[in-house]
């Protein structure tokens, strides 16, 4: 292998490009990609310490079956056997995968196709719906298709940026820095940040709209109304180019859209309130950057397309430096929604239509496609608790920890009668819980493709052989194995990574063109690799990146700059949406919202990060930060260590002081 290797980032959905050089036998530094369109170079400092966090440490080295050290054979078989059972003797919908942003596209498709296609179930979900779902669905309302519609080109060219419910400078640092130097290169750049609390972020910002947590949907409603009352809308563009306006503005007048009244929901001054519509108004070329914030929420949707609904209205998408852009959380949270790793899609941005079932069926040759929606995440744990679901695979996620109401995802797996897990460490939360234990390459030493948040399409490479004390495997090769030993051995015949990724390439293109009278039935998808299902394995390995579709050498930097979109008609659609505050509500017995922040240098649930030394020095324990009027009302003291609890769960933590907060948050 050549001392330096070009990968991926394995972290956040920015998908900066990392240079792993070869110090000796055993040794790497890490440093950032200067031709990678994501990062030009930069990395976090996540990203600078890769090198520290490659060791063999904790390890899950060999199959497990009930805790003993097995064969490989042993261990797939085993699993083939069980998910036969439960299926024979209660359906494919007794059977259930729960997968990762952690995975490669091939790895997801490979997963997607089994139980899709073969099993014939949708019960196949992904830790990505609990941060990306509501984004997907609100841009499938609005576009007819999951399409991110700009691209980082669009941060250095904006005069205006609002960053909604992300703390950019932690979560996403790279992205951050561009956003930076645009600023230091545009003085006249606006920034605005929309969070309950002051963070890092606002270093650069030009105004901070301290909202109440939840309200965000009240806020560009209003934006919405005042564009439509100021007859501020692109008039032109309305009529050509979008639907529903009529419907969506008769529903807007139904509540008080005020802005006084909408000053008083989100609890903030009247005087930043018209700034930020007096900036959104006065800029045309406009990027909306929304994260967690925005997502996770019961009405997370509703807010994406409230934002949508501001751009359509002002023409302020399909045109560089005008966007609004949604930014993911995990490395291939997009890879996912492209493969159909989510319960609510069936394959390469096809849904559960008629036609879209019977293109799959005929290209993958499957004899049991799944026709409908399977189980999501929660939905997916509530049905073990059910005895619906008998038997789940869990791959490279821990819902132990990750998922809201732990206490009821733990009771799910220890009464399920047969938990999979496929993991690089052995010991973790949910693993405790597995019948079978499969041990997985780490990044590093495996090699596949991932997509970051602009729609590029990357190689992660590997570069480094994994310790020969440790028997791991592809995931793509484990779940391959598994599908072979359930009698699928025709269909999953891959030789590698390459075979998958041409394949997932000629899906994305078979019958994607404009409907004809010879074929009426065709329906135009936003996802085409078309211009990569013929490359060779040379071709693959030496990929550079590249936004989809795909359709020439070129891809596709910017969508929608016809506008022409995804829909029946091909124009985009005005979503009529009511506001709402969160479902949970402050009380006296529950005084607090609780709202979560992620640590700049530590990652998900430090599985990683934690191995570095350097990384772990940052923050030494998690924490809970109160304002200090809050302290003093309830007699608490920094340093000490409180319980933090709902009707759902509980935690421990210790105090610290931040009035960066608004009090009760």
């Amino acid at each position: 292998m050549s001392k330096d290797i070009k990968t991926i980032c394995p972290y956040c959905g920015v998908g900066c490009g990392v240079v792993m050089k070869k110090i000796n036998n055993n040794k790497y530094s890490s440093i950032g990609d200067k031709t990678h369109p994501a990062n030009f170079g930069r990395l976090c400092i996540k990203g600078s310490k890769l090198s520290e966090t490659l060791s063999t440490e904790y390890r899950l080295k060999q199959p497990q079956i009930n805790g003993k050290e097995v064969k490989w054979d042993d261990a797939l078989e085993y699993t083939a056997q069980k998910f036969q059972e439960s299926i024979k003797n209660y359906g494919a919908n007794s059977v259930a995968f729960y997968v990762s942003g952690q995975l490669l596209s091939e790895d997801y498709y490979i997963a997607n196709k089994l139980m899709k296609g073969f099993i014939g179930t949708s019960n196949i979900d992904t830790n990505s719906r609990l941060c990306m779902s509501s984004s997907v669905a609100g841009h499938k309302r609005a576009f007819g298709s999951d399409t991110v519609a700009g691209s980082y080109e669009d941060f250095d060219y904006a005069t205006l940026i609002i960053l909604a419910g992300s703390n950019m400078a932690y979560s996403h640092p790279v992205v951050f820095q561009r956003i930076k130097q645009a600023k230091l290169n545009n003085p006249t750049l606006k920034i605005i940040s929309i969070d309950p609390r002051i963070t890092a972020t606002d270093e650069i910002v030009d105004l901070h709209l301290a909202i109440n947590a939840g309200s965000d949907g009240f806020l560009f409603n209003t934006l919405l109304g005042y564009l439509y009352d100021n007859d501020l809308m692109d008039n032109d563009f309305t009529s050509n180019h979008t639907n529903n306006l009529k419907e969506v503005i008769e529903n807007l007048k139904k509540y008080d859209y005020s802005i006084e009244k909408t000053c008083e929901i989100c609890e903030i001054s009247l005087k930043d309130m018209k700034k930020f519509i007096y900036y959104f108004t006065t800029n045309d070329k406009v990027v909306t950057i929304y994260s967690q914030g925005i997502n996770q929420s019961s009405s997370g949707t509703d807010k994406v397309n409230a934002i949508i609904n501001c751009h359509l209205a002002t023409k302020k998408i399909g045109k560089i430096g005008s966007s609004a852009f949604s930014i993911t959380g995990q490395p291939n949270a997009m890879g996912g929604r492209e493969v159909g790793g989510l319960a609510n899609q069936l394959a390469s941005h096809m849904d559960f239509e008629k036609n879209d079932i019977d293109r799959v069926q005929r290209f993958w040759e499957a004899p049991n496609i799944a026709t409908q929606e399977g189980l999501k995440a929660l939905d997916m744990f509530d049905a073990i608790l059910k005895k619906q679901i008998k038997a789940i695979w869990i791959i490279h996620t821990n819902p132990a920890v990750s998922m809201p109401q732990s206490g009821i995802i733990k009771k799910a797996l220890e009464i399920c009668d047969f938990v999979a897990v496929s993991d690089i460490i052995e010991h973790n939360d949910t693993n405790r819980y597995a019948n079978v234990l499969f041990p997985a390459l780490a990044w590093g030493e495996k090699d596949g493709t991932i997509t970051n948040s602009d729609r590029t399409i990357s190689r992660q490479k590997k570069f480094i052989d994994n310790s020969k004390d440790i028997n791991a495997k592809a995931d793509w090769e484990i779940i391959q194995e598994v599908a072979r030993k359930m009698g699928f051995k025709r269909e999953f015949n891959y030789k590698n990574s390459y075979d998958i990724f041409i394949e997932h390439c000629k899906l994305s293109a078979f019958e994607n063109q404009k409907p004809t009278l010879k074929n009426p039935n065709y329906k135009l998808r936003d996802f085409n690799l078309s211009a990569l299902s013929k490359i060779s394995l040379k071709q693959y390995d030496n990929l550079k990146p590249i936004q989809w579709p795909v359709i020439d050498e070129n891809g596709t930097k910017r969508m929608f700059e016809d506008y022409k979109f995804f829909t029946y008609n091909q124009k985009a659609n005005f979503i009529s949406i009511t506001p709402k505050l969160p479902m949970l509500k402050t009380n006296k017995q529950y005084p607090f919202v609780f709202n979560n922040g992620r640590e700049r240098n530590q990652w998900h649930t430090m599985g990683r990060t934690s191995k570095s030394s350097t990384l772990i020095k940052h923050i030494d324990e998690p924490y809970i930060a109160l304002n200090e009027k809050d302290i003093q009302k309830y007699e608490l003291k920094e340093n000490e260590l409180v319980n933090v609890y709902n009707d759902l769960s509980s935690i421990t933590l210790r105090l610290t002081t931040d009035n960066n907060l608004k009090p009760n948050h």
